[in-house]
């Protein structure tokens, strides 16, 4: 029997190895509110407390880096207990837009990347959008993992509403 060479085994392998792995899952959900695009970025914008709109999280803390510099890294404690580390990974006043990962938490995710923006909508209206992508942790809980994002974005999204309505 003829043996394969270790390269071309490996590349065989990482072929079949990449064509099981998980496709990203991609959430988005918007909500146009009744105040101008700088109104609502003053309440969105404060990467250190995400309880002042949010009504699931029960407590912001700021555990190394400065709020609103790249880097940053945050703790949130859900109003359950549950805890969720993030990282923001870019921070854009001008474009009133930011981004975050999670890196530790009680969310059903892994290799999550998220961006919150604020955009105008003319005659002083705005839209916030919030979008994400990342992979369940168990591979057959792609719903669940979907299902729950699309919660908390729900949960944040409603209660800008509220706040701006």
């Amino acid at each position: 029997m003829r043996q394969l060479p270790s390269y071309l085994l490996a590349a065989l392998l990482s072929v079949s190895v990449s064509a099981f792995a998980a496709e990203p899952l991609y959430v988005v959900k918007s909500v146009e509110l009744n105040q101008p695009a700088e109104v609502v970025w003053k309440k969105v914008s404060d990467f250190g407390d995400l309880g002042a709109w949010h009504p699931a999280v029960a407590k912001t803390d700021i555990v190394a880096g400065k709020n609103n510099s790249v880097g940053a890294k945050r703790v949130l404690t859900l109003q359950d207990g549950g805890k969720v580390n993030e990282t923001l990974t870019a921070y854009n006043p001008k474009q009133k837009s930011y981004a975050y990962k999670i890196t530790d938490g009680v969310l059903p995710v892994n290799e999550y990347a998220s961006t919150v923006s604020v955009h105008s909508n003319g005659d002083g209206k705005s839209v916030v959008v919030w979008e994400s992508h990342f992979l369940p942790k168990a591979p057959a809980d792609e719903k669940a993992a979907s299902d729950t994002i699309k919660g908390v974005y729900d949960g944040g999204l409603n209660q800008l509403k509220t706040l701006f309505q």
